[in-house]
């Protein structure tokens, strides 16, 4: 999905909202990762592709961040702002209404596993804090999500697939500035 210790970012496109998150291919304590700069800006990279969950539901990345933004409420519009996110998107097809969304995010104030609602989007798009505030910064940590049981029980139905994965990091609300590291990002089947 993402091979950015490969040196590629084949198939990934960005999407701006407010300007212009810039990324960018960049080696970080040897390891080629991307790299995210955020100057109050918000925009992020997306890759759509099928992911057949009944054969590999699991979600895996690494990801860092320098420092945390301070003073948010992440569950206002003032306040959606993140160092780091990773998103997995169900498409709705034509009724935008349908589509579902989990923003697994890099929290500055929200205690690790809180769960809301997205400020903007309202229950279509569920965010939950992997890591928060206890984080050490500055080095690595490692996720694996099993996204189908996520959207189970973040939207109480059965998804066998997702159409697209994204990534951001944004500080366009409150007008911060941070930086963020992805690793590869990939499926597997457990």
């Amino acid at each position: 999905m993402g091979e950015f210790s490969r040196n590629r970012l084949n198939g990934w496109e960005q999407k701006s909202f407010t300007g212009e998150t810039r990324y960018q291919l960049q080696t970080i304590d040897g390891v080629l990762a991307l790299k995210a700069d955020s100057h109050a800006t918000s925009s992020g990279l997306f890759k759509e592709q099928a992911i057949d969950l009944e054969k590999t539901p699991f979600l895996n990345w690494s990801w860092r961040i320098g420092k945390r933004l301070t003073g948010l409420n992440e569950q206002s519009k003032a306040g959606d702002d993140y160092a780091a996110r990773v998103y997995v998107i169900v498409k709705g097809g034509l009724t935008f209404w349908q589509t579902k969304t989990i923003n697994y995010v890099w929290s500055s104030n929200s205690t690790k596993a809180s769960v809301w609602a997205n400020a903007f989007a309202g229950d279509q798009v569920m965010m939950l804090a992997l890591r928060g505030s206890e984080a050490p910064l500055n080095v690595w940590h490692t996720e694996k999500r099993n996204v189908r049981a996520d959207l189970q029980k973040l939207f109480g139905a059965d998804f066998r697939t997702i159409d697209v994965v994204a990534l951001m990091t944004d500080t366009d609300n409150s007008g911060g500035q941070v930086s963020a590291f992805y690793g590869d990002i990939w499926f597997s089947k457990d």
